[in-house]
């Protein structure tokens, strides 16, 4: 009987709530069927929790408050979202009030575990305290105290969480997680530790779904090797790639990297610096607009505006390609390498170091500047370890060699230049020049041509080699030939002269009438870069016009005699000394037969005279061809022969006379 009357006291008290429930919405029954209070209905209902199930259900009214309290498997129901607990009190139909194993689920995946909950069913937000878990597919959210809003599936929470998806754990103390789009914010103290990387960040948006960080504020990410500091950008950790871009750095080891924007591929192993990009390592930075690293391959590409420099060389190009497995490196683009005391300039370089060799195309300027050389030409090879380089094409295919002799400067072409350092002497600036074939010098008081030539910086000797001609030396008014021609600078300027085996000189300071002196060996002394005295030895001849004080031509001498000595002042002959029974015969301007006079090889080669630089290009003065003709003994190697022989520094054996020049 105690059990019936519970069930009727029950029944009165719904039936009760139900005729109550216009005054506690403030409404009149409207007069007919679908009258005014039609629409607070649809909205008491569209707002009313249902209960589905409670093992004890108990019916309060006070005043304008209605309560039902739950216990026992309690199953509440609004739309699509179900709340499950121990027990529960509902108000007003509305608001809900749970406690012990609270769980409320939305849709298929979405499901909030706590120890108890506040439900608006109005608002539709849930307040989860205690030890709240919400579960997404496989993620999974800890927090003591949540805030879920049911209409935006939005959760928020401001006392700290854990979120936990496969092996990564991020917590922060406060936090927003759009569930619908599976989005999550997390902000203050965040923290990420995965498997691979742990983060620290001020504030992290993390996906879900598609498993992406976005770093919205100050963030730190460190391996075991390496770290990366960010302000904004974004990891995709399922597919491990990464944009950092405000204010990143990256950090591993000696390296450092700044850039505007650096990005990550894991997968294929690539570093990207974008814009006012930096990278150090050591003694080795790096920038550009932009640099790639390929830490598979060991491979840098840097691009626009790029600079490599080390501890030995600087490189300066629109792109530069370093690979360091293979130890070589390529620029592209007009190429700067500072490499002291030399330095490079092209438009492309390509160098190994393996094989110990560059090449260097385009506009190519090579500078020493400790032994104040330049050579400009289209294509170099160079091996920066033993100073080697070999210099071809150019202007009218020649290369050019410049230097600075007393401040005046030296231009020397030729079809082919080699620049070599002297293994044999202690200072790293001395150097032999060699250079072949068709060789031309222009200075502007002096000027040479010869098939080739070779210059040892060591004692500042030029030597001059015969093929199809023998070389010729000018010098003011005289001309200076001979089957091997040696010239000797001392302070810049040209001291002595030496010519070897039918040495010839031809003087004349108006082209009318020639002086002329012959000998086996000659040797002409220079002071102030002016010819003043001339040693002859061995089969002496000499053709010598005198003049008297007003510079009139008075007759002609010719002397035939072991040794003699002329001296010039003014760059004309002043006076002459023979030795060893000498023959002189003086003969009147008017009965002499100047063409006579001519020696045997008398050839004034004025057309073949370089004049300015550009006769160093012209095709006109060049010499017969050199195809098939023998290399001479003593003249340079070819090309591919590094190191060549050069003829020893001028015998000291060949001053004139024995010292006679003093007589």
């Amino acid at each position: 009987m105690k059990l019936l009357s519970r069930y009727i006291i029950l029944l009165l008290g719904l039936l009760f709530a139900a005729a109550a429930l216009p005054a506690q919405t403030g409404g009149k029954p409207s007069p007919r069927p679908g009258g005014a209070v039609k629409p607070a209905q649809d909205t008491l209902k569209k707002n009313k929790v249902d209960v589905d199930h409670a093992d004890v259900f108990e019916y309060i009214q006070r005043k304008d408050t209605v309560f039902q309290k739950l216990n026992g498997s309690v199953e509440l129901r609004q739309d699509s979202v179900y709340m499950y607990c121990d027990t529960a009190v509902i108000r007003n139909n509305t608001h809900v009030t749970a406690t012990g194993n609270v769980l409320i689920q939305q849709g298929d995946t979405t499901s909030i575990f706590s120890d108890s909950a506040m439900y608006d069913g109005i608002l539709r937000i849930a307040e989860l305290y205690g030890d709240v878990i919400l579960v997404n597919g496989e993620q999974k959210l800890f927090t003591d105290r949540l805030t879920y809003d049911l209409t935006q599936k939005l959760a928020t929470y401001s006392n700290g969480a854990t979120l936990t998806l496969d092996s990564t754990q991020l917590t922060s103390k406060r936090g927003y997680y759009y569930v619908q789009e599976k989005q999550i914010y997390f902000k203050d103290s965040v923290v990420v530790v995965h498997p691979e990387f742990s983060l620290r960040s001020d504030t992290l948006g993390f996906n879900t779904e598609s498993k992406v960080v976005s770093f919205l504020g100050p963030t730190l990410i460190s391996t075991d090797s390496s770290k990366i500091y960010t302000e904004d950008g974004y990891y995709d950790t399922e597919n491990n790639v990464a944009a950092f871009t405000q204010n990143p750095q990256y950090q591993k080891g000696e390296q450092q990297a700044t850039a505007d924007t650096i990005r990550y591929d894991g997968k294929r192993s690539l570093y990207s610096l974008e814009g006012n990009a930096r990278f150090e390592e050591g003694e080795r930075q790096a920038t550009a607009d932009f640099i790639r690293y390929d830490e598979a391959n060991d491979k840098t590409f840097l691009s626009g505006n790029a600079r490599y420099q080390d501890e030995k060389q600087d490189i300066v190009a629109d792109e530069i390609t370093y690979d360091a497995k293979e130890e070589t490196y390529s620029t592209r683009g007009r190429s700067v390498i500072s490499d002291p005391p030399q330095i490079l300039l092209a438009d492309q370089v390509d160098y190994s170091e393996e094989k110990g060799l560059g090449i260097a195309f385009g506009n190519v300027v090579w500078r020493d500047t400790s032994a104040d050389l330049t050579i400009v030409c289209e294509h170099a090879e160079y091996d920066r370890k033993t100073d080697y380089l070999k210099a071809s094409g150019g202007r009218q295919g020649r290369p050019m060699l410049i230097t600075s002799i007393e401040g005046d400067s030296l231009f020397m072409v030729s079809d082919t230049l080699l620049a070599i350092r002297e293994d044999s002497v202690a200072s790293d600036s001395a150097r032999q020049l060699l250079a072949y074939y068709d060789v031309r010098i222009y200075k502007s008081d002096m000027q040479a041509v010869a098939d080739s030539l070779a210059y040892k910086s060591s004692d500042s000797t030029f030597y001059f080699f015969p093929l199809r001609q023998n070389p010729i030396v000018w010098s003011d008014t005289s001309q200076f030939t001979a089957d091997t021609v040696l010239m000797v600078l001392a302070d810049g300027k040209i001291d002595k002269i030496f010519m070897r085996n039918d040495g010839f000189i031809i003087n004349s300071p108006d082209e009318l009438f020639f002086n002329q002196i012959k000998g086996k060996n000659v040797t002409a002394f220079f002071e102030e870069n002016e010819l003043r005295r001339m040693a002859v030895v061995g089969n002496a001849e000499s053709v010598y016009y005198a003049r008297d004080e007003e510079g009139g031509y008075v007759g002609v001498n010719k002397t035939i005699c072991s040794e003699m000595l002329i001296y010039f002042g003014d760059n004309q002959v002043e006076k002459l000394k023979f030795f060893t029974e000498p023959k002189a015969e003086m003969q009147p301007m008017q009965q002499a037969d100047h063409n006579a006079l001519r020696m045997p090889g008398f050839s004034w080669e004025k057309e073949r005279r370089p004049m300015r630089v550009s006769d160093l290009f012209d095709p006109d003065k060049a010499p017969p061809s050199p195809a098939a003709l023998p290399r001479p003994a003593g003249a340079p190697a070819p090309p591919d022969e590094k190191g060549a022989e050069l003829p020893a520094a001028p015998p000291q054996g060949v001053e004139p006379i024995g010292g006679r020049e003093e007589e």
